[in-house]
């Protein structure tokens, strides 16, 4: 399978790196605007066709596309190449508004292509190990309590280096909660609350965020947000369950006590961005929709879009 990627910076290459363990699939394409870090990364990875325009990209002969681009730019794009006739990935989040993400669905619909969305925390096997037991009856949420902590007062990425768009805690980094807590509860969020800091004064987005999401049967989750923590950096998810209290960290889980469990058995791999990749390409070969396709992280946006109003309200 010929795959192309937009994006060289530091989740293209975390794409890239997992790539080495999959078999069957070829990137013959790299789209990057920075001529000189396109080159590197083609030569490091044996990416055979450079350029710094996607529609390029898609008149080449690939099969599929990973949109590892800036947010603004995700939903437009996964558009051009579900038009184009490609399946696609985008990294989370689909769009940084619900009319944009309304439309991404619409189009997949239309198209029947695989559209999906980098939702990780459905594949890391930290949470796989958890939904398994849930799906058993074994363990029942009562509440998931996460911390989505970053010490980033200037505009760069995971790698510390320049961004050209501006992040956010809502439509980015909080979409990882309100899916997650969807996906592993099995139900709907109908309430939704949000309050945030502060606007940065030269970034002119909210440092700071708390939100609060319920479920009709009475789960509740809490989540923290910040860009000002000067600790440990990442997303921690603690699941309070009535059967056990247990700690996700990324791919790694420890129980209340901080004993180890091991999840080594959960998939063919630890990593969590593999096994989204692998899950992108089987889709793709069985001609079926994927985990975390467009349609099921649908209901992520809608509640995003809710706290979006919940914080317009706010004082």
């Amino acid at each position: 399978m010929k795959v192309a990627l937009a994006g060289a910076g530091a989740f293209g290459i975390k794409h890239l790196e997992a790539h080495r363990h999959i078999d069957g699939i070829q990137v013959v394409s790299l789209v990057e605007n920075d001529s000189n870090k396109a080159q590197q990364v083609a030569e490091q990875y044996g990416i055979a066709h450079v350029t710094t325009d996607l529609a390029e990209a898609l008149a080449q002969e690939v099969d599929a596309v990973i949109l590892c681009t800036p947010t603004p730019m995700h939903a437009q794009q996964a558009i051009a190449c579900m038009e184009a006739g490609k399946n696609v990935q985008v990294e989370i989040p689909v769009a940084d508004c619900w009319q944009d993400a309304q439309a991404v669905y619409d189009l997949q619909q239309k198209t029947g292509l695989v559209c999906m969305v980098g939702h990780t925390r459905r594949f890391n096997p930290s949470h796989q190990w958890l939904k398994q037991r849930i799906l058993n009856g074994v363990l029942h949420i009562q509440q998931l309590h996460v911390e989505t902590y970053f010490f980033r007062r200037t505009n760069t990425n995971a790698l510390g280096n320049p961004r050209s768009w501006t992040d956010h805690l809502l439509w980015h980094h909080a979409a990882h909660t309100v899916d997650l807590f969807q996906y592993q509860t099995g139900e709907q969020v109908t309430v939704a609350n949000a309050i945030a800091g502060p606007l940065h004064p030269n970034l002119c987005i909210a440092m700071d965020m708390s939100v609060q999401l319920k479920t009709d049967s009475g789960k509740i989750c809490t989540l923290s947000l910040s860009f000002n923590n000067d600790g440990p950096l990442g997303s921690f998810f603690r699941y309070i369950c009535d059967n056990g209290t247990y700690i996700a960290r990324y791919d790694d889980l420890v129980d209340g006590q901080e004993i180890a469990i091991d999840v080594s058995d959960i998939a063919v791999s630890m990593n969590g961005i593999e096994l989204q990749d692998r899950e992108f390409y089987s889709a793709i070969r069985e001609g079926r929709q994927p985990n975390a396709s467009v349609a099921d992280v649908l209901p992520c946006y809608a509640t995003l879009e809710q706290l979006e109003q919940s914080l317009n309200q706010s004082p």
